[in-house]
């Protein structure tokens, strides 16, 4: 089986699995509830058959049949789909606030996930220590947003912004996901990690921008902010690390580093933090 072939079976099974894991959200875990576990949400109808762990199931015994995937992306594999159920959810929220906190919450647990694969099968010790600090910043993150979701409850039904802002995370996690498969089907551990975890973290500063652009709440503004200005180092830092350990241009553009037209935002300057009107 030629290489060529065997990419693109790997990607239509990893697309297949998020695709059709986007139908069904799966629950938090009761450790980790809040209060906005229990508002109404836009229903989210599940689709005959599979389940999202069966899809997953098949996908992995596929792909192991043609000796195609590895430990470790099963790994990121598993951490995505995860993920992506999980900003399902908090997409669907109807204050925009709320919706940022729930979806960013989802997005940051993936990224420590991804970043605990990289400390596991990574060699590299500038993406090791990266993978470090992710996990140590966003941790903090993540505990911030749980304290704050305890106390906000979703808002009964949609508020004048709530469309606008569910299409423009929609769009977004659609490009980032689509970018992350194509990044951690890398064979090299390190190169998959920086090829996956550099479109994650330009989803995250597209979605702080959206948080900017519709949210009110300060608390969540100054989040957004701080995400954008936090990353943006470590997007440059990844950008540089690929192009210097050998992605061909691409490698470069189907992860988004180089290719400003290919969806995916370049770092992005501060963004003025004055509130929109109410």
């Amino acid at each position: 089986m030629t290489a060529s072939y065997r990419f693109a079976l790997l990607t239509a099974s990893v697309a297949a699995t998020l695709a059709l894991s986007a139908c069904q959200p799966t629950p938090e875990d009761n450790t980790e509830a809040t209060p906005t576990e229990d508002v109404i949400l836009t229903p989210i109808e599940a689709p005959e058959g599979d389940t999202s762990a069966d899809i997953e199931a098949h996908a992995d015994t596929d792909m192991a049949d043609e000796g195609v995937m590895s430990d470790m992306l099963k790994d990121y594999t598993k951490s995505m789909t995860k993920m992506h159920d999980e900003m399902m959810i908090g997409m669907n929220y109807n204050d925009p606030d709320t919706a940022f906190a729930k979806s960013m919450l989802g997005h940051h647990r993936g990224a420590i996930d991804m970043a605990k694969t990289e400390l596991k099968y990574g060699t590299d010790a500038a993406m090791l220590k990266l993978a470090q600090e992710i996990i140590d910043s966003q941790q903090l993150e993540i505990d911030t947003m749980r304290k704050w979701l305890a106390s906000h409850l979703d808002s009964a039904n949609p508020k004048p912004e709530t469309l606008a802002m569910q299409q423009a995370f929609a769009k977004g996690k659609d490009t980032m996901h689509s970018k992350m498969m194509v990044g951690i089907a890398d064979p090299v551990p390190d190169m998959a990690f920086a090829r996956g975890m550099l479109p994650l973290h330009v989803g995250a500063v597209d979605m702080a921008m959206v948080q900017l652009k519709y949210g009110k709440d300060e608390e969540m503004r100054k989040l957004a902010q701080e995400i954008i200005d936090a990353q943006q180092p470590e997007i440059e830092l990844m950008q540089d690390w690929i192009a210097m350990n050998g992605a061909d241009e691409t490698s470069i553009n189907e992860t988004g580093t180089a290719d400003a037209q290919d969806g995916l935002q370049t770092p992005v300057a501060p963004v003025n933090e004055d509130k929109p009107a109410a």
